[in-house]
């Protein structure tokens, strides 16, 4: 098995996660991220800076907000916002960090390895869970 699939397994027992970037459009990768994982049972936060509340739950406006530990931080954001997030991430202890498809370019993952952050790309979290349906 090589290290992007055990980083995987690892990350999908994992319980605890955030999605930053999630949106109120539910056309959009930000929104059915973080859908599907609450339909699969994840306790799931939101952070987007530019929402108070998605459907009732509180959205945070950064990773440094959210009221406890997160395992997973799933990222919907261009590499732009991801590569401030990953100090966010690092500060917070979180050890996992998916990136989805468009949110990184080399910077960004040079900067997550450099963190020492265990990192997946080239995946996609929602296509993973359909999968399993």
């Amino acid at each position: 098995m090589n290290n992007m699939s055990q980083i995987k397994e690892e990350m999908l027992s994992k319980k605890v996660w955030v999605v930053a970037g999630v949106t109120a459009n539910k056309d959009k990768y930000g929104y059915k991220i973080w859908k599907k994982l609450k339909e699969h049972n994840y306790e799931t936060y939101g952070v987007n800076p530019n929402y108070e509340e998605i459907e009732g739950d509180t959205i945070y406006h950064s990773v440094k907000e959210l009221p406890k530990k997160i395992d997973v931080l799933d990222m919907v954001v261009p590499p732009k916002i991801a590569i401030q997030t990953l100090d966010e991430a690092k500060a917070a202890g979180i050890e996992y960090i998916w990136f989805q498809p468009g949110t990184y370019n080399d910077e960004v993952l040079n900067k997550a390895r450099e963190l020492e952050l265990k990192i997946l790309y080239d995946d996609c979290v929602y296509a993973t869970l359909r999968r399993e349906e």
